[in-house]
């Protein structure tokens, strides 16, 4: 659970689900060596992995690299299951930033084996939120995006650039499993990602929604 404004209120995230986009920015899925998908790629990470604002990544003994992607993050405001694309944006409570936090190497040997992804995305402190949550005041598919390490540019980008949009996202995946209030989804990353150390400062930032800053130790 972490607790972030919204409407100069306090909100509670505490979602039962975080659904990841992988490959949703078609630079990224270059630099990845990946095929640009012909339909949304998901997969989890437990609400465990959930830090908000100013915290501490913590970088796993069992992982020797580990890299930052920024993204933007949907927060769902009823449940929905089956929702059409025209209906989606109804479902949204509002947007923040997340930090999909991934053991790359851990992810590189279990594609290679052909395993899940879980242990690579899943460790506690793999999603960080903030700084805050906003709703209409942005239009979510217009919106600089980056992120810098110790003060240097490491990724930016524009929303424009994500391959699949909001209401398509949220369709297809109502149609898999059944979002909840409070559940989080993140749209994916631009290029740029690369890895994180002991030590490290990071700051992303979202146009309009402002700077998620974390710092980084290892385990």
């Amino acid at each position: 659970m972490v607790l972030l404004e919204f409407e100069d209120e306090t909100l509670e995230i505490k979602p039962s689900k975080i659904v990841c986009l992988g490959r949703n920015y078609a630079e990224h899925a270059k630099e990845m060596k990946s095929e640009v998908p012909s339909r949304p790629v998901i997969f989890l990470k437990p609400p465990s992995a959930l830090i908000g604002p100013d915290e501490t990544i913590i970088l796993p003994k069992d992982s020797k690299n580990v890299h930052h992607e920024v993204e933007l993050a949907v927060i769902i405001s009823q449940k929905a299951k089956n929702v059409k694309i025209e209906k989606a944006m109804d479902y949204v409570l509002g947007y923040t930033i997340l930090l999909d936090i991934t053991a790359r190497d851990l992810q590189d040997e279990a594609k290679k084996k052909g395993l899940p992804w879980s242990v690579s995305k899943g460790y506690d402190t793999f999603a960080p939120i903030g700084p805050r949550v906003v709703d209409g005041e942005i239009d979510p598919h217009n919106l600089e995006i980056g992120l810098k390490v110790n003060g240097e540019i490491r990724q930016k980008g524009n929303t424009a650039r994500m391959i699949f949009k909001i209401p398509e996202i949220i369709s297809y995946i109502s149609s898999i499993m059944t979002l909840e209030p409070g559940d989080i989804i993140a749209t994916g990353t631009p290029s740029g990602v690369g890895r994180i150390e002991n030590g490290d400062e990071i700051e992303a930032w979202i146009e309009g929604i402002g700077v998620l800053k974390e710092k980084v130790i290892r385990e």
